[in-house]
């Protein structure tokens, strides 16, 4: 009679990848998702790390290995400092189909988060989300399930914009979606049953973290502003500590179409009302009211932490005047530390 714990050991090594007639060797598993298991392997060419991506189950239909592969060739086309380069594409012995990618030391933006780290930090860290995002935008792709889980922190502070499995390619000419160019469509969103779908079309994403459009169905009207209100979310979830919305399946479809997010200065006490504006324009339930581009989202950030005015949040006259002191008050000090020496010299002087 096996124990439990040998046969819970066999079934464990039985899941394992078999990387007979290639260059890696296992090391051991880091995770696994819905579709794919990630495992840490030694690149024996090059002497170095890696991280190895491969289908979890058998794919007898060859539908999910061809979404990993064009996973992998998506990733290929995007060569940018916080976003994680692929090395190599293959098939298994079995069948399966893998890619390699670098392997990013760090932790996940949830966990990074639930050490509570500065505010300023977590402001330029975001800043490096954005400029990721609107670069695959630029190349006319589309993430589609940005959530803290789909962000690494590394350990030197960098970002890096991971999973683009269910990323969609936008045509270039006229910016509209293109179905033929989806690398999911047809498989089911996280968090729903398989198959679910409004009349629309598929619902694609992970249903806390979507736009209104995408919980809807309305695969035609997916686009960069789809992402920024990911983004706005992200900031929410940054600020707050928790994401705007939670759950799963149907009940959060409709909070996410319906609800409007609970406001930023009821979570955070003192919280300035730029930031909070940035986020709620970014999940503005329509499109249109949105920023029109991660860009301009990273950028609006970026003014606020350089003291600046933003662009979601019109400030009265006492408010600027205090911002412009604020970003001012040393030059300020200074001015009046040399009247007042100078004062003091007239004074003594006289006498």
């Amino acid at each position: 009679m096996l124990s439990d714990e040998r046969l819970e050991h066999l079934r464990a090594v039985a899941d394992l990848p078999d990387l007979t007639g290639t260059r890696y060797r296992l090391i051991r598993r880091l995770g696994r998702g819905g579709m794919a298991t990630v495992y840490l392997v030694e690149d024996a060419a090059l002497g170095r790390e890696a991280a190895l991506k491969v289908l979890s189950d058998p794919d007898p239909s060859g539908a999910l290995g061809g979404r990993l592969a064009g996973e992998a060739r998506l990733l290929a086309r995007l060569e940018h400092p916080n976003l994680v380069p692929v090395h190599d594409v293959g098939t298994l012995p079995d069948g399966r189909v893998y890619y390699v990618m670098k392997y990013v030391r760090g932790e996940r933006l949830d966990a990074w988060v639930a050490r509570r780290p500065p505010r300023a930090t977590a402001l330029r860290l975001f800043t490096k989300v954005c400029e990721a995002v609107a670069f695959a935008h630029a190349q006319g792709i589309v993430h589609r399930d940005l959530k803290p889980e789909n962000i690494m922190v590394g350990e030197f502070g960098e970002a890096l914009v991971m999973d683009w499995g269910v990323a969609k390619r936008l045509a270039p000419a006229t910016g509209t979606p293109t179905l033929a160019l989806d690398t999911a469509a047809g498989l089911p969103a996280a968090g729903l049953p398989a198959g679910a779908a409004t009349a629309a079309g598929a619902i694609i994403g992970t249903p806390a973290w979507m736009a209104p459009e995408q919980a809807r169905g309305e695969t035609g009207r997916i686009d960069a502003r789809t992402d920024v209100h990911a983004l706005g979310a992200l900031l929410h979830y940054l600020l707050a500590g928790s994401p705007p919305f939670s759950g799963t399946g149907e009940a959060a479809l409709a909070r996410v179409i319906g609800d409007p997010p609970p406001r930023l200065a009821d979570l955070v006490p003192g919280l300035p009302k730029p930031l909070a504006a940035i986020a709620a324009r970014g999940m503005a339930k329509e499109p249109q009211g949105r920023y029109a581009s991660a860009r301009e989202v990273g950028a609006d950030v970026e003014r606020f932490v350089d003291g600046l005015p933003v662009d979601a949040y019109r400030e009265s006259i006492f408010e600027r005047g205090a911002r412009v002191f604020a970003r001012t008050r040393m030059l300020v000090g200074l001015i009046l530390v040399y009247m007042l020496v100078r004062v003091l010299i007239l004074l003594f002087a006289g006498r």
